[in-house]
Order: structure tokens, then sequence, then C-alpha cells
């Protein structure tokens, strides 16, 4: 195992704290952005090997966020560097 974990990358997804802030579900997002519930969730997850930049930027808007808002690298968040 890598310091980034199994799949080799350390993108930390922040949906669910975004979607409790907000007072919405992920079925309502979904619908909002085009995507299934099963994609979302596996975003949501951690377990999305990749994000569309037209989806994230459906997301973010859906949202009223930036990039940053939802996604962060492991070790960042907290302030310390990945080596």
């Amino acid at each position: 195992m890598t310091a980034e974990g199994d799949d080799g990358h350390a993108v930390v997804v922040h949906l669910d704290r975004l979607l409790k802030e907000r007072g919405i579900t992920l079925a309502s997002l979904a619908e909002k952005v085009g995507v299934t519930n099963v994609n979302l969730s596996v975003l949501k997850n951690g377990r999305a090997k990749a994000i569309r930049f037209s989806t994230l930027t459906h997301i973010c808007n859906a949202l009223g966020c930036q990039p940053g808002d939802l996604l962060s690298v492991r070790g960042k968040e907290d302030g310390t560097a990945e080596s």
C-alpha cells in the first residue's frame, strides 16, 4: 500500500459534508447535475477514479461552491505535506 492508498491517489471528496451543510439530498443533486445516483454515490464515497470537468462544474454550480470546497489532497487539509 502506498502512502496515498491502494489506488495511488490522495484526493479526498467532501461531497457528504457539503450536502449536509446545504440540506440537499444526493438524489436531488444527481437530478440537478444530470448524473445517476450511483455515479454520484461513487464520487461521494471516494471510489471514483475520475471526474469530468463538466460534471465538476455542474456539481459546484448546484452546491454554490468551488472545486477546492469539494476536493482536497490528503495531508493538505490539515497542513501537512505529502512526501
